[in-house]
């Protein structure tokens, strides 16, 4: 018998385009030959979401409170019934009927990403230069090219992700967090382009504050996987500056400062530091 694909969709009161999605989604499904089942976890909506999904068949958890997207996915990802998993919102915004596509790639790869990078892609300029921000951080600091750090469309293996769920938050950070989770820790992660549309309801992202939990979660994430990227740097820099300095005192005032002398034993320290997280996780690893 075939193994299931499970379709996880966490809905916050988006009951103008749950049912459409829904309908996409077991549209395009019915073309396969997946046995799928559809898990949409209601976040404590306060419309008719939840009736709407469950008209659709749908398969429905409902949160009594509101706990986040990252925390309706983690629900929804427990009670799958299948090691494949898809994750998609249900806002209207992701091309749900490319689901099948991204599936035929879960055989080789351990993630697969729809990539937001396509000929239709909708994004509002003030999320757009934060995310810009943070999907180059990301890249950096995992030593791979993302091209979308935080796409809510993607399929991955279940057990896999359950390694890493004590890293993943119940905020909108949880999709940017388990791609790096899986590149860092070597897992195999495709990206495949995809269209994205406006949204048609009132987006819960909030620009300021996510935006900061995103940048923190990809420094704390790369710090758990791969500390060297983020010491290193830091040490160098404090290096650079301590040498300029002391180079600087030395001929034009003759003397060498404390501060100089701070800096550069600052830089050791971290470097320091570095070397000793990285030698803690390796030793964790084995």
């Amino acid at each position: 018998m075939e193994e299931i694909i499970s379709i996880v969709i966490p809905v916050y009161n988006e009951e103008r385009t749950i049912g459409e999605d829904i309908q996409v989604i077991k549209g395009a499904m019915e073309k396969t030959s997946h046995n799928y089942e559809i898990i949409m976890v209601d976040d404590a909506s306060t419309d008719s979401s939840g009736e709407i999904a469950r008209r659709q068949g749908a398969k429905v958890i409902r949160h009594p409170i509101n706990r986040g997207v990252g925390a309706a996915r983690k629900t929804g990802i427990l009670e799958a019934r299948g090691n494949i998993v898809v994750t998609t919102d249900g806002d209207g915004t992701y091309p749900n009927q490319d689901i099948p596509k991204l599936l035929e790639f879960i055989g080789d790869f351990d993630m697969v990403v729809g990539a937001r990078t396509g000929k239709n892609v909708a994004f509002s300029p003030l999320r757009a230069l934060p995310k810009y921000f943070i999907r180059q951080l990301g890249s950096y600091l995992s030593g791979r090219k993302i091209p979308d750090l935080n796409s809510g469309l993607r399929v991955f293996k279940r057990d896999i992700a359950l390694k890493y769920f004590h890293l993943l938050p119940n905020s909108h950070s949880f999709v940017g967090t388990i791609t790096l989770a899986f590149l860092c820790n070597d897992h195999l992660v495709k990206f495949i382009p995809i269209d994205y549309y406006k949204r048609k309801g009132k987006s819960s992202f909030r620009p300021l504050s996510d935006t900061f939990n995103y940048i923190s979660l990809v420094v704390r994430t790369i710090m758990y996987f791969r500390p060297l990227r983020v010491f290193l740097p830091i040490s160098f820099l404090a290096f650079i500056i301590g040498a300029v300095k002391v180079v600087y005192d030395f001929f034009v005032f003759h003397n060498i400062g404390g501060f100089d002398v701070v800096l550069m034993l600052f830089s050791f320290l971290i470097a320091t530091l570095g070397l000793l997280a990285d030698l803690i996780l390796t030793l964790h690893k084995k």
